[in-house]
């Protein structure tokens, strides 16, 4: 004897693979979406964070949006400063340490 339990199972599953093969523009719509998402931009936008460190040792986090090779907006984020002693060096070379795109 076969138990309600399985053949409750296996409709459902019959059920929603017919919902998926007829109904293909649900999941079309939703890949397609995902892979507009994940374009790049045409113009070469990017953006990252990087930490600035002043002459103190005194470091902030930056999130820097760049066209390109030049920033086109530069946004301290909030709560990410330290402060380093004063016989700590920064071990990013100088193009690394001066770069913002």
């Amino acid at each position: 004897m076969i138990k309600p339990i399985i053949i409750t199972s296996v409709a459902l599953v019959l059920v929603l693979i017919i919902v998926l093969t007829l109904s293909p523009s649900l999941t079309s719509s939703s890949i397609y979406a995902q892979e507009l998402a994940i374009q790049p931009s045409s113009q070469n936008q990017h953006s990252w964070t990087k930490a600035v460190c002043d002459k103190n040792n005194l470091c902030q986090d930056y999130l820097i949006e760049c066209k390109g090779q030049e920033p086109i907006k530069i946004s301290p984020i909030t709560g990410t400063s330290v402060k380093f002693d004063n016989a700590w060096q920064d071990p990013r070379n100088l193009e690394q340490r001066e770069r913002l795109c």
